[in-house]
């Protein structure tokens, strides 16, 4: 049989679902953690991160977009084991799991450093991982059964 790019073996399928499952819900636990430590920087009005706007927006969103992939992983892997769709595409998974890196961790580390009110580098792999979230999303929508 030819390589059509699917994973069809339903052994691929579970182990789809287990990784993403897995992967979703420990990006949950570390970007709500990131923004409880967030709210606590405010809290305590820790000077570095409160007088840096460029670094509290960065940061935010590094939380937000590492919450909401966190979500699209769990998201992901129920639609693969529901069977109403996503034979998952080889490319699907490296896809979300690289989105889901550089995204908040592009965003996270052009917070760390930052100049006169511009992000730090790290912020350069930020459309990289857009791109790879547009991809998956993509790939995802256009492998559900109709």
């Amino acid at each position: 049989m030819a390589d059509t790019g699917n994973e069809i073996v339903n052994s691929g399928n579970a182990e789809t679902v287990k990784r993403h499952l897995r992967f979703g819900w420990w990006s949950l636990f570390v970007f709500v953690l990131l923004g409880t430590v967030l709210e606590g920087l405010i809290g305590f009005k820790w000077t570095p991160y409160m007088t840096n706007d460029t670094r509290q927006v960065l940061w935010r969103l590094a939380h937000a977009h590492g919450t909401l992939l966190g979500l699209v992983h769990i998201a992901f892997a129920l639609t693969v084991h529901s069977g109403v769709g996503a034979i998952p595409h080889r490319w699907i998974s490296p896809s979300l799991i690289t989105a889901s890196i550089l995204l908040p961790g592009g965003f996270f580390a052009g917070g760390i450093f930052t100049f006169n009110g511009d992000p730090g580098v790290g912020v350069l792999v930020v459309p990289l991982g857009a791109c790879f979230m547009i991809a998956a999303v993509l790939l995802i929508a256009r492998s559900l059964k109709s």
